[in-house]
């Protein structure tokens, strides 16, 4: 009997620790149109709480916060071993403060105030990095993703997904042969504030699978989804290889 991949927890989630409600607001926006899950916080000491109670692909950090510095929450993290990518933002001027923030355990930086495509493009190299692949583009099989244009094709013809059947897509194409639970992909599609549908991802992988091919997502009975290490290009080969026909 063939051996089921690994299981490993792989959500997809964002923190965003900004006390500016106007800025906060319209990066909470364009996150959440590009598809991630958001948690939103205002003060140091709501990050730090989230950051140590909760796990994150990703936190946007400012520095200047109320109530607890946004250097001193790096520090906290770092000095718990806590590996999340970090995206610091500070003001254009503050050289000082963006070598601190990078000196404390930063990844990379962005000025505000933001310009947004930059911003989204630097999250998604610090997920990539994060991830160890430096492609920009998902491909498995006959399936292409290109997150910084949300666009998907099946065999080169473009596939139409919403928003969340993208989010559970990327979830798993990200890492074939990892399994995710139905509560993984759930962290991967809500963040704190939305209402959870009980049968939400079974629904989106259904669709997915309609849309891809019924083989193309696998359910690991009692235990979640998997997109299998192999693409259904190179089972069909491997299992040409060895119809008995040889001489």
């Amino acid at each position: 009997m063939p051996s089921l991949p690994d299981f490993h927890p792989d959500p997809m989630r964002l923190l965003l620790v900004e006390d500016d409600v106007m800025i906060g607001e319209s990066v909470l926006d364009a996150l959440r149109g590009d598809g991630y899950a958001v948690d939103w916080v205002r003060d140091g000491q709501m990050a730090d709480t989230a950051w140590s109670t909760e796990h994150y692909d990703l936190v946007l950090l400012d520095l200047g916060l109320p109530k607890l510095d946004g250097l001193q929450v790096l520090r906290r993290a770092r000095a718990r071993l806590d590996r999340t990518p970090v995206l610091v933002a500070t003001a254009r001027d503050a050289v000082q403060d963006r070598i601190r923030g990078l000196d404390a355990g930063a990844d990379d930086y962005v000025l505000k105030p933001y310009d947004l495509d930059e911003l989204q493009a630097r999250l998604r190299a610090l997920l990539r990095r994060a991830a160890g692949r430096a492609e920009p583009v998902f491909e498995h099989g006959a399936v292409r993703l290109n997150p910084a244009t949300h666009e998907a094709s099946l065999d080169d013809q473009p596939v139409q997904l919403s928003q969340r059947e993208w989010a559970v897509l990327e979830a798993l194409i990200t890492r074939p042969g990892v399994i995710l639970s139905r509560t993984q992909l759930e962290e991967k599609l809500y963040s704190w504030k939305d209402e959870i549908s009980s049968n939400a991802v079974e629904v989106y992988v259904h669709s997915l699978r309609k849309k891809l091919g019924a083989e193309f997502i696998r359910n690991i009975r009692g235990m979640g989804y998997v997109i299998s290490r192999e693409s259904q290009a190179e089972q069909a080969r491997g299992e040409s290889g060895n119809d008995g026909h040889h001489t």
